[in-house]
């Protein structure tokens, strides 16, 4: 399992340019599905069917993009400034090292000169050097990067770039494996999305094509297990189980699917904890809200230094994850 975090995370994927990573999860799930598509957005649908008529059509969704950058201007230097593509923080992104599709890598910096006065830069502060010696930049507006940082193992501590969400990419393969000689009684979609990070654009499409009974999406949350973590957060934290969403800032889960969540935690006896958080949503949001409404639910992993590039997870959380989930979908559903 360690193997296949380490390719989902190291791998490129900026909003709108998962091919990457798509490429990598069709590698990982060869053998596993009994059909699959690639949308028009990007999104990959891998189906496991029961062969059922009756049977209840469940969704699974993890987002395969991750949170990066585009060139926005380029200067007679070479230097270049750029835009978010989700949620950057500039006072992470100073002193980072960028990586390009082509492979260039740069390194930001900002223009403030005097670094023991300053407070956190505007990221109209900052630029990426990618000067080769040459007169020539390669790169022009338009450009995606996103932060080039390895996958790095601590015990059952895993932190990188970009556990958000490739780790729960990662679930839903070590799921699909998991239920591989099981003859399930639910038709399931798993559904790695694109574009979550800029507005849960692939889940919406995906969701509306399924028409599922039934969605869960797979994601990480805030832990609140740190130094002054804010008491809001601090329900959740790490290498106490998968969390069970009960709500977020534009997502109420249904009760009748936090409970089946419940039962499946009992009956694997796998430790859970509950969810509520202030900000932030994940596809679940926008699951439920295709078509006439689908029940929806989310399992989350915590993780600290959200949308940074040291996303930390413990690996008994993720394990936790996948038991639960295998457990849920081998069980028929009805709602």
């Amino acid at each position: 399992m360690i193997e296949t975090i380490r390719k989902l995370v190291e791998a490129y994927g900026p909003s709108g340019y998962e091919d990457e990573v798509r490429e990598i999860i069709l590698e990982e799930i060869d053998g596993l599905y009994d059909d699959v598509q690639v949308d028009a957005l990007g999104n990959l649908i891998a189906w496991r069917r029961s062969g059922k008529d009756d049977a209840s059509r469940v969704m699974l969704s993890s987002h395969m993009d991750e949170i990066g950058l585009i060139v926005s201007h380029v200067d007679e230097q070479g230097f270049l400034r750029f835009s978010n593509i989700g949620g950057l923080y500039p006072y992470t992104l100073v002193g980072n090292r960028v990586r390009f599709k082509d492979g260039t890598v740069g390194v930001i910096m900002h223009e403030i000169k005097d670094y023991s006065t300053s407070s956190a830069p505007k990221m109209d502060q900052l630029f990426i050097d990618v000067s080769d010696g040459s007169d020539s930049p390669s790169l022009r507006i338009g450009d995606t990067a996103v932060m080039d940082y390895p996958l790095v193992q601590r015990g059952d501590r895993l932190s990188a770039k970009s556990m958000d969400d490739r780790i729960a990419c990662a679930v839903q393969v070590e799921v699909m494996r998991a239920l591989k000689d099981v003859e399930g009684p639910n038709d399931i979609a798993f559904v790695f999305s694109v574009q979550e990070e800029v507005g849960l654009r692939g889940a919406r499409t995906a969701a509306f094509s399924i028409e599922p009974d039934l969605g869960i999406a797979i994601d990480v949350t805030r832990a609140g297990d740190t130094p002054k973590a804010s008491t809001l957060d601090q329900g959740v934290s790490l290498g106490k189980g998968p969390a069970i969403k009960i709500m977020d800032s534009r997502f109420l889960a249904n009760p009748e699917v936090i409970q089946l969540m419940d039962e499946a935690a009992a009956r694997t006896e796998i430790a859970t904890q509950r969810e509520v958080l202030t900000g932030g949503t994940t596809d679940a949001n926008a699951i439920q809200l295709v078509r006439a409404g689908v029940k929806s639910g989310c399992l989350s992993i915590p993780c600290r230094y959200v949308h940074s590039v040291s996303e930390t997870v413990d690996l008994k959380d993720v394990k936790g994850a996948v038991t639960l989930l295998a457990d849920l979908l081998s069980q028929p559903i009805t709602l």
